[in-house]
C-alpha cells in the first residue's frame, strides 16, 4: 500500500465540530447520577456502577452523534450530508430571534437540518442543484461568519442578522 503524503490530504477552508456545550455534560453527569438512586436500595456499589455505565453510554452517544462541518475547495459536508460547492447558492447566517425564526416558523419542511439546541447561531445554505428537491440546508455553527466566508466565492464576510431589543 503506498504511503500517503501530506499533499494528498484534503485541505479544508473551514472545519467545525459541533461539540456539546459544557452544560450538556453537566446534565449528563446529573442524569447518570440517577443510577445511584435507582440501584442504591440493592447496594451502594451497584448504584455507583450503574451511574458509571450510564455516564459511559451517554458520553459515547453524545460523542458519536456530534456532526462535523467541513468546507473544502470542491465540497461542503455537514454531518453525513455532502454536496459539491458548485451547487451552493446564497449563504446567510442568523443569530438570536432571527435564528429561532429560521429554525421554527420560517423553516421549509424539505430543508436539510443539522442543528443542535445548545448552539444558537444557524447558517442557511441555498442549494441550487436542479435534481435536488432540498431548497436549502440549515445548520448550527458557533462560527457562522467564518462558515459564510468559506462558502462565498469572494470570501467576504456577509452581515449576520441579529435582532436587537
Amino acid at each position: 500500500m503506498p504511503a500517503r503524503n501530506a499533499s494528498s490530504a484534503p485541505e479544508f477552508l473551514f472545519k467545525e465540530k459541533l461539540w456539546p456545550s459544557p452544560w450538556i455534560w453537566v446534565i449528563s453527569v446529573g442524569l447518570s447520577g440517577a443510577g445511584i438512586l435507582m440501584f442504591s436500595p440493592i447496594s451502594a456499589a451497584a448504584g455507583i456502577i450503574a451511574a458509571l455505565v450510564l455516564l459511559t453510554i451517554i458520553a459515547t452517544l453524545l460523542i458519536l452523534s456530534t456532526p462535523t462541518i467541513t468546507v473544502s475547495g470542491t465540497n461542503l459536508r455537514v454531518g453525513r450530508a455532502s454536496i459539491e460547492r458548485k451547487f451552493v447558492g446564497t449563504v446567510e447566517s442568523f443569530r438570536g430571534a432571527e435564528a429561532t425564526a429560521e429554525r421554527g416558523p420560517r423553516l421549509n419542511g424539505l430543508a436539510f437540518m443539522c442543528f443542535r439546541g445548545w448552539i444558537d447561531p444557524v447558517v442557511k445554505i441555498q442549494i441550487t442543484d436542479p435534481a435536488d428537491r432540498t431548497p436549502y440546508w440549515l445548520t448550527s455553527s458557533r462560527r457562522p461568519e467564518e462558515l459564510v466566508a468559506a462558502l462565498t466565492e469572494t470570501g467576504a464576510l456577509t452581515e449576520t442578522r441579529e435582532q436587537r431589543p
